[in-house]
């Protein structure tokens, strides 16, 4: 079968698996062992060199969910990320940034880059203009990700695309909240894809992994620097990646249709002030996410009006679990103000749109009037 004629759900079910010539089992096997043979064979096999049977089998599922040519996993989103900028940057090298990213790659930009003499600079928004105005004659790559966390902000990914090709510039994105499911990046002119795969490729809240998707060339490359780095998936998480992206077509779906419908009802609600998520038409680049989105994806951000207490909302939820991460089958959620943005004062929050009763929702796959019963039942006695 070609991979490009497959369905969806048929790859994530069949494509990369491990056929099990000894038994004939329906699934992949699990390969633990660190010692292959290196005479008379084709391919010499070793964890840190990211080709053992397992990872060689969820790298190529992934790859084939982003339409890409090549992939890779690894031990964690933040190895991933690391990684492929440290194979492309080097000494004397600029980067923009959107200036809406990953709690954890800020952290990795700023108290890492300058160590190494690598220039960065962050935009003022995720308009295209905004990253063409940062560009510098050394600048190698631009890095955006969208939706961005935590308030579901929609960068034009072909638009930025279009930009960096025409300055000869790479491109790299952060996947993870829309999944390949709800976006393929490389398909609008993006280089490389990278996913913390701990979130929707995992889904249950289970494993920690992390994933990048590109050419065969790109890949050589993040190779070449990721053997030397360490930072490989272990086969047995591997093995239970793979499990899990078997249903994430299925479940991205159910994540999808709960999160339009209570982000509708919460548009609406007498103790919502705002809603952030892109798949509402009031949503600042609906029309965007509805050109480059297949879904608008599990993740959504509401601000509760000023006589509500977000910290008392949380306290009294049942079924809705306040916790850091996100994208699980079950729902979480979590106050950007006391937790990702928890460095900052109450002033730059402000000024980047994150209010002290901003809430970070990530819809789980639960029946949808359940989640909206303990949304209510959250909001009794949180008002002032």
């Amino acid at each position: 079968m070609t991979t490009k004629k497959l369905g969806v759900n048929t790859i994530c079910t069949h494509t990369g698996e491990v056929k099990d010539t000894q038994f004939g089992g329906a699934i992949s096997p699990i390969y633990m062992t660190t010692s292959y043979p290196f005479m008379d064979v084709d391919v010499k096999r070793y964890p840190r060199y990211f080709n053992t049977p397992n990872q060689k089998a969820v790298a190529d599922k992934i790859a084939a969910l982003e339409h890409a040519e090549a992939g890779m996993v690894f031990g964690s989103g933040m190895a991933a990320i690391s990684t492929t900028l440290f194979a492309f940057l080097s000494h004397g090298d600029h980067i923009v940034l959107a200036n809406e990213i990953y709690g954890g790659t800020f952290n990795l930009i700023v108290e890492e880059f300058d160590k190494m003499g690598i220039e960065y600079s962050f935009t003022e928004g995720i308009e295209v203009n905004h990253f063409e105005e940062k560009i510098q004659s050394n600048t190698k790559i631009i890095y955006i990700e969208t939706p961005s966390n935590p308030l579901l902000s929609i960068t034009d990914i072909e638009g930025v695309a279009r930009l960096s090709k025409s300055q000869g510039i790479m491109t790299m994105i952060d996947n993870t909240f829309a999944s390949p499911i709800n976006q393929t990046p490389l398909d609008l002119g993006i280089d490389v894809s990278i996913h913390s795969a701990t979130k929707y490729l995992g889904g249950h809240s289970d494993i920690s992994a992390g994933a990048v998707a590109s050419s065969e060339r790109n890949m050589d490359i993040i190779w070449n620097k990721a053997k030397n780095l360490g930072g490989h998936l272990n086969d047995f998480i591997a093995y239970l990646l793979e499990r899990s992206i078997k249903t994430l077509g299925v479940r991205v779906d159910r994540h999808n249709s709960n999160a339009q419908y209570i982000a509708e009802y919460l548009d609406i609600h007498k103790a919502v002030e705002k809603v952030y998520y892109p798949g509402l038409e009031s949503h600042h680049n609906h029309d965007i996410a509805k050109k480059q989105m297949h879904g608008y994806g599990g993740m959504l951000s509401f601000e509760l009006k000023s006589d509500y207490n977000a910290v008392t909302f949380q306290n009294n939820l049942k079924l809705i679990k306040p916790s850091m991460s996100l994208a699980g089958v079950e729902s979480t959620i979590l106050l950007p103000s006391l937790t990702s943005h928890g460095l900052l004062t109450a002033e730059q929050r402000m000024e980047i749109g994150i209010s002290d009763n901003l809430l970070r929702f990530s819809v789980g796959i639960e029946d949808v009037n359940d989640i909206i019963a303990d949304i209510e039942l959250g909001l009794r006695g949180s008002e002032f």
